[in-house]
């Protein structure tokens, strides 16, 4: 079965089960899980699409780029452990092959793991050929902390572009490829030098003004890893609700891909 065929068996946009129950009682706890097929659903998020994700009133996403980062990603992975949610990374390929155990701890804490280049390049700016390498080696590397096969066929088949600087070109070899690209709806702006509060105000008030969406966050960031905890509590208060994607691909569908790739 080759991957476009496998992504074809999943529903669009199926929502699955309610998420598994959270041993804290007052924790803000994932709602609900939503499965995602590549080949109904190419592109989500109002910043590099037209196009949506299905999110009722006061429903939130919540995505995490530019990682693994050793001096951050503890503070990150435990404060959503703390509320029981589940959150998407979209890793940087270069900083996974240095730290493939980190890679591992993100996939094992429940977290989808997605892609975002080699070393964040630009995509916009490169030569095709270059651009194809920098997407492909990112991916590759991914795979090969997380599952150990060094492949171009993402397990989760997610990819968001550095600064959201997309070329049709690439964006046309993803929807063939059957992958989604991810854009976001309410975005941090963390990687700007601000105190805490200022950094939970801004989110805060983003997020009031677009009433759900996909947020868009930077694990690597200290003030980032700072502000999780009062920014969970801050969803859990006001009543928001944490969605977790998931990717389209059953996981015997992709295990038959990475086989095939080994042969």
């Amino acid at each position: 079965m080759n991957f476009a065929a496998a992504l074809g068996l999943s529903a669009a946009l199926a929502c699955s089960a309610q998420a598994a129950d959270c041993p804290r009682e007052d924790a803000l706890g994932t709602s609900r899980i939503i499965t995602i097929d590549p080949a109904t659903t190419p592109r989500i998020g109002l910043k590099n699409s037209h196009q949506a994700l299905q999110l009722q009133d006061r429903e939130v996403v919540l995505t995490f780029d530019d990682g693994p980062s050793p001096a951050t990603d503890g503070k990150i992975l435990a404060a959503l452990a703390e509320q029981c949610v589940h959150a998407t990374f979209f890793l940087l390929g270069k900083p996974a092959s240095e730290h493939p155990d980190l890679v591992r701890q993100i996939a094992a804490a429940g977290h989808s793991v997605g892609h975002h280049t080699w070393t964040h390049h630009n995509l916009k700016v490169m030569k095709p050929e270059d651009a194809a390498d920098e997407i492909n080696k990112g991916i590759a590397a991914v795979e090969m902390a997380l599952n150990g096969v060094s492949t171009t066929t993402p397990s989760t088949p997610f990819f968001r572009y550095p600064g959201f600087q997309m070329t049709q070109q690439t964006l046309d070899d993803f929807e063939k490829r059957g992958i989604v690209v991810f854009g976001a709806d309410v975005i941090a702006d963390d990687w700007i030098p601000m105190t805490v509060e200022a950094q939970l105000k801004l989110l805060t008030d983003r997020l009031k003004a677009a009433g759900k969406g996909i947020i868009l966050l930077h694990d690597p960031e200290a003030q980032t890893a700072a502000v999780l905890p009062a920014f969970l509590r801050y969803l859990r208060d006001n009543r928001y609700r944490v969605v977790h994607v998931v990717g389209g691909a059953p996981a015997k569908a992709a295990a038959e891909v990475r086989q095939s790739e080994k042969r």
